[in-house]
């Protein structure tokens, strides 16, 4: 059967659209999960969705799904968030909203029969800004412990890269291999409070020094130990914060992401060992705390292949690549196989008003997620049915 082509005229209007809720005056979007404006944005996806003659549905926690009302699975599951971060841009988690609405009106009202088994998401929470989240990823982690996750035969997300790294090499599409995974550590360094202009450099227990001299090594052992990891020092904190007083108390929060757990043991190995002997050379003590650790996450090698395969045949600019930005596919890899497709950036600006993505390259990642659920739901269907096959033998 022919594929349909999606309505790019429609595509971006909807996203103009739901980019228009929660917008200030500057394009920076505020709908942040549970805001009057998020449940207004998820009002407008359940009615466009009703509109198009498909049914739709929340959950206890506030997820939006959608699908044909004669569907009866199991369902291939596409989406993405319809929150944001305070001052967001117009297409983190929205562009992957609105493409796989897109994505199943296009099917349904083609009467393809991969729409009989497609079912779209927007997920509640996902940035995990306000302080009852926990971190976020509230929607997909609700789903992953509910009862309809046993329906799904799958899950792909759409998505803006969010950094420089597809701009910078000319790719159009990408086929999302994984996540990386995140670790943050506390470290709190203990010395002495003292006069600075009277104590000499040999004589003092310097916290802040050991904070800064901890701060500019973790480039570096990053770099050592995994050339593809990445970390940041996003807080350093003095007391008692005056430039007349040595430090006696210094307090650093520290990140670190790479795309294997062995490469994230290296390197906090090597941040603890280093900063122990930081402290000791500055006459100090010091502890590093592991404060939260989000685990690597690698997608489901059939459904990247079918995912790249497609990327491929649509553009000759395409390749694989690791997400360094958490989504709700690392939630759904653990009970469902997944798999992701990146369009670029522009400038590598997210969680901005400066997101940006031209319009040809919106379209043209939205057309290969529709290809890809056709060939991933033939792909999974068929071995649900082999399987069962195999059992009543």
């Amino acid at each position: 059967m022919t594929l349909p082509s999606i309505n790019a005229e429609r595509l971006l209007t909807d996203l103009t659209h739901l980019g228009q809720i929660g917008a200030g005056a500057d394009g920076s979007i505020y709908r942040v999960a549970g805001s009057a404006a998020d449940l207004a944005g998820r009002d407008w996806i359940d009615k466009t969705m009703r509109v198009a003659g498909l049914h739709t549905y929340r959950d206890d926690i506030g997820n939006v799904f959608s699908r044909r009302p004669d569907s009866d699975g199991p369902w291939l599951l596409i989406g993405s968030h319809a929150d944001t971060v305070p001052g967001g841009g117009y297409l983190d988690g929205a562009y992957g909203v609105i493409a796989s609405m897109e994505v199943l009106r296009t099917l349904h009202e083609a009467g393809h029969p991969a729409a009989a088994h497609l079912e779209t998401v927007a997920f509640w929470d996902e940035e995990g800004v306000t302080p009852e989240s926990k971190g976020g990823l509230v929607g997909s982690t609700a789903l992953a412990g509910h009862p309809h996750v046993d329906d799904l035969i799958g899950y792909l997300e759409l998505h803006v890269e969010q950094g420089p790294r597809m701009e910078r090499d000319g790719l159009e599409l990408s086929a999302v291999t994984g996540i990386v995974g995140v670790r943050r550590y506390a470290v709190e360094v203990r010395g002495q409070e003292n006069h600075a202009g009277t104590t000499p450099f040999a004589l003092r227990a310097d916290a802040g020094r050991v904070a800064t001299r901890f701060a500019a090594q973790l480039r570096d052992i990053c770099q050592d130990v995994d050339d593809t990891s990445i970390g940041n020092i996003g807080s350093i904190a003095l007391e008692p914060n005056a430039p007349n007083v040595v430090p006696g108390l210094a307090r650093v929060q520290a990140e670190i992401r790479a795309g294997s757990e062995k490469s994230l043991d290296g390197i906090e190995d090597e941040l603890r060992a280093t900063l122990a002997r930081i402290a000791q050379e500055e006459n100090c003590t010091a502890e590093l705390r592991t404060t939260s650790a989000k685990p690597v996450a690698d997608f489901d090698s059939r459904l990247v292949d079918a995912v790249e395969e497609v990327c491929l045949h649509r553009s000759d600019r395409a390749e694989r690549m690791l997400s360094y930005a958490g989504h709700d596919a690392s939630v759904m890899s653990t009970r469902v196989p997944t798999a992701m497709i990146f369009v670029p950036s522009t400038g590598g600006y997210s969680h901005s008003n400066l997101e940006h993505t031209p319009d040809e390259q919106l379209v043209l990642g939205t057309q290969a997620l529709l290809e890809s659920v056709v060939a991933v739901s033939a792909l999974m269907l068929k071995q649900d049915i082999d399987a069962d096959h195999s059992l009543a033998a």
